[in-house]
């Protein structure tokens, strides 16, 4: 697929954007005021995957952690600031890579020129954020209610307070909880603008939930070529939405690191307990850092045939199975051997 051209900004030693490969992003829960938690948070994302980690800042106590907190982490943070002006500018003086704001919400445009006139000097750019919960009350009545003509006008209109003060370092979010209509807001705004997309449904639910529902919406226009960052926003452990992200992008083929893992569903066919033997592979692959394709199949038929492009795989038998690599048979091993049969033929990779 053809990646839609963006502009390329830098975010602390990252670049997204451009021909940037796709960074994954995620927000910390912990109380950014808790400098001892929040930095372990941070480096659990970082070594499930994750890029950019953003943190909230509600107040001037939170703020003056960042400086810590920057000091003790290798990845680029945001803070996310809203209504006060003076948040933004002492989250820039304590390190942060960059800031996500809603102009609209920051007050008087001298307290927006003062942000951006900064942000500009210390090359730090901005998220807009626009949801469909924060729509004005003058654009909601201007169409009806929430719909992608009233999110893309909304987000629109904090570009254009950024550009009339001359910044131009910006990145767009438009999320809605609705799929539909957040793949339609992305797709408008992307005909429009060039700046870099950050994707994500919001308010997408539970982890098993909202995991559905990102992917459809962030895939969408991931396979049509929109959006420079993602993230899966979820009702969980934030690991989990680096997770899903990087499974969003290996399946759109826009992440070749890491374990790709495949199993078959099962069927009348299968006389070894593959559901079990599947969790357990899984599990065991989460400790396995290796570009390979790992496959665990039911039985001959969707073993070396259909899998062959693994790098190595499981097919079952009656209460055995064949290792497998790139399709051809290694050797035949106990139904109760073969997780550990496997392991060590990935060992040897």
């Amino acid at each position: 697929m053809n990646r839609l051209e963006t502009k390329k900004i830098k975010i602390g030693k990252l670049y997204i954007g451009g021909d940037s490969p796709i960074a994954v992003q995620s927000m910390t829960n912990t109380d950014t005021r808790d400098v001892k938690a929040t930095v372990a948070q941070i480096e659990q994302l970082k070594k499930a995957g994750c890029h950019i980690v953003r943190c909230a800042v509600p107040d001037e106590k939170a703020s003056s952690a960042l400086k810590q907190i920057v000091k003790k982490v290798d990845i680029p943070l945001v803070a996310d600031i809203h209504f006060d002006y003076r948040l933004a500018l002492s989250s820039m003086e304590n390190g942060i890579s960059a800031l996500r704001i809603n102009p609209g919400n920051i007050g008087d445009i001298y307290k927006v020129r003062k942000v951006a006139r900064e942000a500009e000097n210390m090359k730090i750019p901005i998220r807009v954020g626009v949801n469909s919960g924060s729509l004005k009350k003058d654009i909601l009545n201007k169409y009806g209610g929430v719909c992608a003509d009233a999110l893309v006008e909304s987000a629109l209109e904090h570009v254009r307070i950024l550009e009339n003060v001359g910044f131009y370092r910006t990145v767009i979010s438009i999320k809605s909880s609705h799929v539909g209509q957040m793949v339609e807001s992305y797709r408008k705004i992307s005909n429009i603008v060039d700046y870099p997309l950050h994707l994500g449904v919001t308010e997408a639910g539970t982890v098993w939930r909202g995991t559905i529902k990102s992917a459809v919406g962030i895939g969408t226009l991931l396979m049509e070529g929109i959006g420079d960052t993602i993230r899966v926003s979820l009702t969980g452990d934030p690991v989990e939405e680096v997770k899903a992200g990087r499974e969003i992008l290996k399946s759109c083929g826009l992440l070749k690191e890491g374990i790709e893992f495949i199993s078959c569903p099962t069927c009348g066919r299968t006389e070894i307990n593959l559901i079990e033997i599947a969790r357990e592979v899984e599990k065991r692959l989460l400790n396995v850092h290796k570009n390979i394709k790992v496959a665990v199949m039911g039985c001959v038929v969707n073993g070396p045939g259909e899998a062959r492009e693994a790098d190595i795989g499981i097919a079952g038998g009656k209460g055995e199975g064949l290792i497998f690599k790139k399709g051809k048979i290694v050797k035949k091993v106990k139904e109760d051997d073969l997780v550990e049969a496997l392991m060590e033929e990935i060992e040897k990779i």
